[in-house]
Parts: C-alpha cells; structure tokens; sequence
C-alpha cells in the first residue's frame, strides 16, 4: 500500500473480556467498511480461543497480502508530473524493476489503450498520476488518473488496462483550433496532493531491513508502528497537542488518516477540479483558477495550494506561475517577463516551499510559498533557458539546476542565486530545447543530473548526458559523466532503481504540425544502466508513432508513455491475474 491509501488500522485497548481491538476501515468516498478483530486470552472463558483463531486469520492474511504486495512493487506512488514537487523524475525504489531484471527478456508491452478522445494539435494524453494498493469495496486497486485533451479525465485500472471512469470537465474548442504552442483543450497532467519535502530514500523490498522485525502497536488512528514506518514517504511534521479539522483540499500527511482521496485536473475553461479517485465524482463545485484556452503544465496541489505553471503563446493569457489557496478560492500570480515560462514540467518546489521557474530571457525565479512574491534570481547573461529548473540536496545544500540554449547545464545555490556555482561546457546543440531534466542519488552517495541533449533541427539525433555533482575547490561543480547511445529528439528521461529509462521520441519539431506528424518516426524507449548508460533493453518496433514533448510515468514497475495520436502504452513485467 502507498501514501494515501484508503485504508485505517488502530487499536482500542481493554474493550470487552479480551485484551484489545483491532479495527481495519476501507473507505470509498461515500463509504466504509469496517472489521473488527478480537484478541483474547486464554484465561477469558466466555469466548474460546478458536473464535481469536478465526477472527485473526482474515487480518493476518490481509496484512500478509498487503506487505508481500508492497515489499513486490516497491512504496512509491506517482503523485505528479515529474514525479515530486523538485521535478526530479526519480523512483528511488521498485520491487522488480533493477539493472538485473532489466539486463535479462521479459520487459514488454502489458497493455495498450486508446480512449476516445480527439488529439488537439499534437497533443492527446498526458502522463498519469498515479496511486498504488487503493482499497476500496471493490478491492484491492492500482490506479492511473490520465488527462485527456479534449478535457476529460480518465482512471484506469493499471493492472488490468481497464477503464474505471471517465469524467467529462467542460466543452472544449473544435479539433483543428489552436496553435502548437497555444493547443486548446486539457494540456496540464492530472495530479493528486502532496507534499514538497524532498521524499524518503529507498522503500519496499530494494532497501532491506533495517533492523529486526518487532511487534510495535500505534496510537489510535495511527496504525502499526512498523507499518507506517515502511510507507510513510517522509518525517512526519509536529503534531498538535488537539488535531485540527480537516481542510478541504488539504492533504494529511497521515496516510492512516481517514480522507477522501482526490484527482485534480484543470480544465482548458481555466476551471479547478478535484474528483474522488473511486468514482469521478464532484463533491464540490469547480473553482475559477487561470484565464481560458491556457497552455498550463507543472498542475500540483500541497499544502492546501494548487500551482501550474502558463506558458507563453496563448492570446489573452499571461505567461507565469499561479497560486490558488483551495480554502479561500484567493488566486495569487506571479508573470514572467520577457519570452514567459519555459519547460515541459512547469515550475518546480524547493524542501521550504519556495517556488523556481524558468523563463524563456535567461531568469530563474524564486518566488514565495502560496503568495507567488518574487524573493531572488539568477540571470545566465544573456542564454535563454529551455528547461524547467530541479531542485536537489548535495552535502546540506539546496541547489537548482536548469539547460540553456547555448547547450550548457548551470548549478545554482537556492539560497542565494546570485551567479551560478558552476557551467558545464556545451554538451547540446544551440536551440534544442531539453524541456525537463532529472537528478538521482546513487548508493554511493554521488549525486547525479541527467540532460536531453540534441540539435535543433527537422530530425533531431541526440542523447542523454548525465554529470556529476562533485566538490570543486570546497563547492559544487559539474563532472560529465556518460553520454547514452544516439536518441531521436530525446525528452526527459525517468530514474528507476537504478535504471534510467531514456526515450527517443522521433519527433520532428520543426514545420508546421502536418509537416512534423508525417516528417517524424515511431518511438522507441531505452532501459539503461544509470551508472554507465550502458544499454539494458529497447522497445524495438514495439510503438508505432511518435511521442509529442513526451514525457514518462512509473508507478508498480510499469513504464507509461503516450503516443501523439493517443495510443497508451504501458511497459512492465507479465503477471498473472
């Protein structure tokens, strides 16, 4: 089970003859479910022990089916675009998917999908959020919340491949409307709430045992104490001495808590939504957020705010980032100047809340928690950025990378800003734009940043190129590391356990859209090792298009990536069902 499953387990003490109570919930929006398991002593002769026996047989193969689950598919889920509020497109840990178990066959297409939905201009599916392990009355699920362009919202069973619901957010513009740059209809991915601490290290089965198994007991509405170890994605935060009311839209950071859990998706009439992840269903009205027809990315709900990211283009619509506090309805923004925002992930979130964009005249900006008020900058003298900012930890540090169209990677320091910490040398040719970037850790410590690199033309031959964080006279430098195998327009690649799953997009990104849909090739998706970039596996011939801006999804060791002409498809290991 990951954050924010539907799913209680607490203790009562000295209720009745026996020693306590165990109570599991299952929550499904308008529902619960609720068991009740007695613990008796032996010496209690008014209920004997075969009744203990046969009340803790169904728990104990519960609780046995859950961890085997968990411990199989690692504890992450995909909550947002990128992965996490830093953009780091990084799965620190996965139950199957490792340099091993990708070194060997068996990694294919599981299961395709292809909504009726209409694609505007280049776009059709965004990548899903996604949450693993929800329990409801219908049992055990793993869920896929995919945004589709023609502004509806679709979850699926991502086990199975099955649709769950559909749910249809407001009327849209004709087909052929828009621009490439200014598409209409849905363009930012859906997101769930949560956090922008920087997640835990390693879970599930990958991390090992950190020490012996014990028999802990929580608070009530806590849960076992070994369990919320093991899935809790960060130090929870102070509590008060009196729990305060829930807040509409805020998330707990209690995955114990009992909460309804929400989709939220924006919709291309500017309108904030936020559904139950069971069914679809609206509890409250859609809220006004950003102006209409925006090309929006980086949607992402914490704290009790929602923030996107509007990039430049659209008529009527200013380029920037935009705050909206869900329980005032208050909308803070913050415009850009110059050229406007620029990245495929929108803006990212540093451990304290402070807000980093990248626009278009060279400029990182911090911006302030919830009120959008700019704090600081570093400027590049004069490269424009192509590339969301990261955000990431080295020795004490918070740093801000971001890629420029002279091919160069800059290292900032968060705090300050003032001049970058260090330029690496061009790895990329001028113009192309990286559109995201990723950062990993690996088990010895370095710290690494991986870069779309490639050139700006009809057909773009490129790479990944990863570099080293290192110490460079007592501070943070660049190192290059490894440069991949040839890509097609490379995007944002993903970090798996230890594997980075490169894709070469094949898409053409030059002339008008008829031009690069018949000028561009099929897709194909690389596993490599993210050490060297050795080669692991490819797809091969196995997609038939290409991938507009594409960006990837993981979540139980499955791989998604979505065709311009929205084609689903989805990467994993075969299991049995």
């Amino acid at each position: 089970m990951a954050k924010g499953s539907n799913f209680i387990l607490y203790n009562r003490w000295n209720l009745y003859p026996c020693r306590f109570l165990n109570v599991v919930t299952f929550a499904d929006g308008r529902d619960s479910y609720m068991i009740e398991i007695h613990f008796c002593s032996e010496r209690n002769d008014s209920i004997p022990m075969r009744t203990f026996a046969r009340a803790l047989a169904p728990a104990v193969c519960l609780l046995l089916v859950v961890s085997e689950a968990f411990a199989q598919r690692g504890g992450n889920d995909w909550m947002t675009i990128s992965n996490d509020a830093q953009r780091s497109n990084w799965v620190r840990s996965d139950g199957k998917i490792s340099v091993a178990s990708m070194s060997k066959p068996g990694f294919e297409v599981v299961w395709k999908l292809k909504p009726q939905n209409g694609v505007r201009q280049l776009n059709s599916l965004t990548p899903p959020s996604m949450i693993e392990f929800y329990i409801s009355h219908r049992g055990f699920r793993s869920l896929g919340f995919f945004g589709a362009s023609g502004d509806r919202v679709i979850g699926v069973d991502t086990d199975l491949g099955r649709t769950e619901w559909e749910k249809s957010l407001s009327p849209t513009t004709a087909l052929g409307a828009g621009t490439a740059e200014c598409p209409g209809g849905l363009t930012a991915a859906v997101t769930r709430p949560t956090g922008y601490a920087y997640p835990a290290g390693p879970m599930g089965r990958g991390a090992g045992r950190s020490g012996p198994p014990k028999g802990d007991v929580g608070e009530p509405h806590e849960g076992a104490v070994i369990l919320k170890r093991a899935m809790n994605p960060g130090p929870p935060r102070p509590q008060p001495a009196k729990p305060a009311p829930a807040k509409p839209g805020v998330m707990d950071d209690n995955p114990f808590a009992a909460r309804v859990n929400y989709a939220v998706a924006l919709a291309s009439d500017g309108q904030l939504h936020m559904m139950w992840i069971s069914n679809g269903f609206e509890a409250s009205p859609a809220i006004p957020f950003i102006p209409a027809g925006a090309n929006a990315a980086g949607l992402i709900s914490y704290e009790g705010s929602t923030y996107v990211s509007t990039l430049s283009g659209c008529p009527g619509v200013d380029s920037g980032v935009w705050a909206i506090d869900m329980t005032s309805k208050k909308v803070s923004k913050w415009k850009s100047a110059g050229k406007g925002v620029v990245g495929t992930a929108g803006q990212a979130t540093g451990p304290d809340g402070t807000v980093f964009v990248s626009g278009g005249d060279g400029e990182i900006a911090a911006l302030a928690h919830k009120t959008l008020e700019p704090l600081r900058s570093y400027k590049t003298g004069g490269a424009e950025l192509t590339s969301s900012p990261v955000v990431f930890e080295f020795k004490g540090k918070d740093l801000v990378a971001a890629t420029s169209s002279d091919g160069k990677l800059h290292l900032v320091d968060a705090s300050s800003m003032s001049s970058a910490l260090d330029k690496s040398e061009q790895f990329s040719s001028e113009g192309y734009a990286a559109g995201a970037l990723a950062t990993w850790q690996d088990p010895a410590g370095t710290r690494w940043i991986l870069a779309p690199a490639g050139a700006n033309g009809d057909i773009t031959t490129g790479a990944v190129v990863a570099f080293k964080v290192v110490e460079k006279n007592g501070a943070p430098g660049l190192e290059k590391g490894w440069t991949s195998r040839e890509l097609v327009s490379p995007v944002a690649p993903v970090v798996v356990n230890g594997v980075v799953f490169a894709l070469s997009s094949g898409e053409s990104r030059k002339g008008s859209v008829a031009e690069r849909v018949r000028n561009s090739k099929p897709a194909v998706l690389y596993a490599l090792d993210a050490l060297s970039g050795q080669e692991l596996w490819n797809s091969g011939a196995a997609i038939t298009s290409f991938v507009h801006s594409g960006t990837i999804s993981v979540g139980g060791s499955r791989v998604f990536l979505a065709t311009h002409e929205g084609t689903q498809y989805v990467f994993s290991f075969p299991m049995e069902h």
